[in-house]
């Protein structure tokens, strides 16, 4: 195969996920070129990476109108044309994505086996072994029925020296050490009941001090700021702040040298799973066989309430899913990893 195209447009952690088909793909057949059409909030993820020759944005928030509609996709398909496209990888399975894929014109058009929204009947399902366990491996299992090598499946993330630069100064003015035991905390997720309430991670920093720890609290955007801030009010120890204060590739470079991470399901988590560090996921309404962090199945807590793996942004019975998550139960995750 000459040309292939991948799309998976978001979120950070769902193309986070995505990352081992590129490498399979190209390890499979190191001379095709691969392209990657992804959305701006995650085009960070894919950017710099080895496996990927060409990136193409899209960004849906164009599309606001009829005549927003054809301004935006008259031009995104004329780039996307430029090559012809021997297979399209629909790893979405949206409208969204099937309608790039339809623009696409690959001679074969397949998917993953949880197509939704009609994008099955543009793009062929494809379903292996794995089709009822990890994303990852429902991701890989495409490449495979297509006949390529998934075996070993890497990551890559693809951090560059300037990334490595800007994170190390940033550890540097915040007083910490690349030798010295820190451990993340990812205060945020998309969702609202992904989040673990503020007062359980003050109470974790304190535990970490105690322990000679370093806490790092880290995120991104408003809402993270405002939680961040009632966290430090919340605790009498200094805690290091880098709440939006580091780019996605930064973040990756202090995860990869920290003790740990701990957070919900989001995207900081999955980045330190696909980093092979510790990632302490605390989860609610996503199913940890489906969305846990890859390869670390100790490594994840569920709640207990027989709701859990709803899949609702919002608790239909109101409650506070994740505070039914003892800090406790976190630290003694914690504690085992870092034995």
């Amino acid at each position: 195969m000459k040309n292939i195209l991948i799309i998976k447009l978001s979120a950070i952690g769902d193309v986070i996920h995505a990352l081992p088909v590129a490498a399979a793909v190209k390890k499979t057949w190191p001379d095709c070129h691969l392209t990657w059409v992804v959305s701006p909030v995650a085009a960070d993820i894919v950017n710099d990476c080895p496996a990927i020759d060409e990136i193409i944005i899209f960004d849906r928030k164009k599309l606001n109108s009829p005549i927003d509609f054809l301004k935006y996709m008259k031009p995104f398909s004329a780039r996307l044309n430029k090559r012809r496209y021997d297979i399209s990888i629909d790893l979405q399975g949206l409208l969204k994505s099937a309608l790039i894929a339809w623009l696409a014109h690959a001679a074969e058009k397949v998917g993953y086996t949880d197509m939704r929204e009609g994008s099955g009947i543009i793009s062929t399902p494809l379903s292996g072994k794995n089709h009822n366990g990890h994303i990852v491996e429902r991701y890989l299992d495409v490449v495979r029925r297509l006949g390529g090598n998934a075996d070993n499946p890497v990551f890559p993330l693809g951090i560059t020296e300037d990334n490595i630069a800007k994170a190390r100064s940033l550890l540097f003015e915040n007083k910490v050490n690349l030798s010295d035991p820190y451990v993340v905390l990812v205060v945020g997720a998309n969702w609202p009941n992904k989040r673990w309430p503020a007062s359980y991670f003050a109470e974790l920093i304190d535990w970490c001090c105690g322990k000679k720890i370093i806490p790092l609290l880290a995120g991104a955007g408003k809402t993270d700021r405002l939680i961040a801030d009632k966290i430090k009010n919340l605790t009498q120890n200094n805690t290091v702040d880098l709440v939006g204060q580091t780019a996605l590739k930064e973040l990756a470079f202090i995860i990869k040298n920290a003790s740990a991470t701990v957070g919900g399901d989001t995207g900081s988590l999955h980045m330190a799973a696909a980093l092979g560090k510790p990632a302490i996921m605390i989860m609610g309404p996503t199913d940890a066989n489906r969305n846990g962090p890859y390869n670390q199945k100790n490594n994840y807590i569920e709640v207990a309430y027989d709701c859990r793996h709803c899949w609702k942004r919002k608790c239909r019975f109101n409650r506070d899913c994740l505070a039914s998550i003892e800090p406790q139960q976190v630290i003694n995750k914690l504690t085992a990893v870092l034995r």
